[in-house]
């Protein structure tokens, strides 16, 4: 699962453990951090997600719960501060609007 908040994009899967525990990557520095703090980030330059930490499954729902009812903005886009993560996300913005333009219309019932 990707998240993409204002302040942190993170990619969550089930790698292993015990089932208690998700895995949660993140491309940037701080942003498990501000999600998830004291969670033991490792620092993984190797790996396509450089940074990651095991997190127990419900406080990773707990986190993304919190999340959604702490929505306050009009515009996704425009609450984002950062400008480098503002642009990447424009991006993603962009392409999933070309997937919906490229979808074939919806069916009439």
């Amino acid at each position: 699962m990707w998240i993409f908040l204002n302040d942190a994009f993170l990619s969550i899967v089930d790698k292993g453990g015990d089932g208690t525990t998700l895995l949660v990557r993140a491309r940037r520095e701080g942003d498990l951090e501000r999600v998830f703090p004291g969670a033991q980030v490792e620092r993984t330059p190797r790996n396509d997600y450089r940074y990651r930490a095991r997190v127990d499954r419900e406080a990773v729902a707990q986190a993304l719960a919190a999340a959604v009812r702490g929505i306050a903005y009009g515009n996704f886009k425009d609450s984002v501060q950062d400008s480098a993560r503002h642009d990447a996300y424009l991006e993603v913005w962009r392409a999933m609007y070309a997937f919906q333009r490229a979808s074939p219309p919806p069916s009439r019932s």
